[in-house]
């Protein structure tokens, strides 16, 4: 495959995919797929011993571009989530060598979804986050599974439903992040460890990751498919389309409960 928004290269082993569709890396179908298409790459060579995403622009990823959602009935919806949502939890499930994501900046919705599919998750300390998706009437679904399991189901609430940023102090406060370091060198860090990580042997790593990911996995499929459905009915309520026009148009949207 050709990328057009993903940056793909190899350095001492370890796999570097860079988020790249200017200004704010919001995702569309094509960088899906292309990220999907990237990690899996990385997955399949035997040369790549650890596997970085990352940004190419201050922000990490600003969440869904919003034409995936207006105007779309709710099967064409689910068809982009199960990608999003399903395909990158098991190309991450399969990959058989460890993962980090690289955070220096905004991280919001969809963004998030990224970067929590990793491993570990590297945060510059002037980075924030947030799952803004209740302010234009859809739902952080995904995160109804992942982030109580990450964090507690108390910690998780409020950032869920509030839908307001918090910043990366917060965030390493939650357990939401890994390692937090000074704004900047998120992606040194990060580079330091996978080469840790690129050391070691690497049928030990496949096959200790691989027992690690079935260790964590439970039931997460099925409790993702369940919300990746709700999310597809919300998107076809005439409340979240009119949030998602109010967004575009930047007035306050006109609830009518339906």
């Amino acid at each position: 495959m050709t990328y057009e928004f993903i940056r793909y290269e190899i350095l001492d082993k370890v796999a570097e995919i860079t988020l790249d569709r200017p200004p704010v890396n919001a995702i569309t179908i094509q960088l899906v797929e292309e990220l999907l298409d990237a990690v899996a790459k990385a997955g399949k060579d035997d040369a790549v011993r650890a596997v970085i995403i990352r940004s190419a622009h201050r922000v990490f990823c600003a969440g869904l571009d919003l034409d995936i959602v207006r105007g779309k009935s709710g099967v064409e919806v689910k068809g982009f989530v199960e990608r999003l949502y399903f395909a990158l939890n098991d190309i991450q499930y399969r990959l058989g060598k460890p993962s980090i994501s690289v955070v220096d900046g905004p991280a919001r919705a969809g963004g998030m979804t990224i970067a929590i599919s990793c491993d570990m998750l590297i945060a510059g300390d002037k980075s924030t986050f947030g799952y803004p998706e209740i302010d234009v009437g859809l739902i952080p679904a995904i995160h109804f599974v992942q982030l109580p399991r990450l964090v507690g189901k108390h910690q998780a609430f409020g950032p869920l439903f509030l839908g307001e940023p918090f910043d990366a102090q917060t965030a390493f406060r939650m357990g939401l992040v890994s390692e937090l370091v000074p704004a900047g060198t998120a992606l040194e860090r990060a580079r330091a460890i996978a080469q840790k990580f690129a050391a070691k042997s690497p049928i030990v790593m496949k096959l200790g990751r691989d027992a690690y990911a079935r260790a964590c996995d439970a039931d997460f499929r099925r409790s993702v498919e369940n919300v990746a459905e709700t999310f597809a009915l919300i998107a076809e309520t005439e409340d979240c389309q009119e949030a998602l026009t109010a967004f575009v148009q930047k007035r306050a949207p006109k609830f009518k409960g339906k």
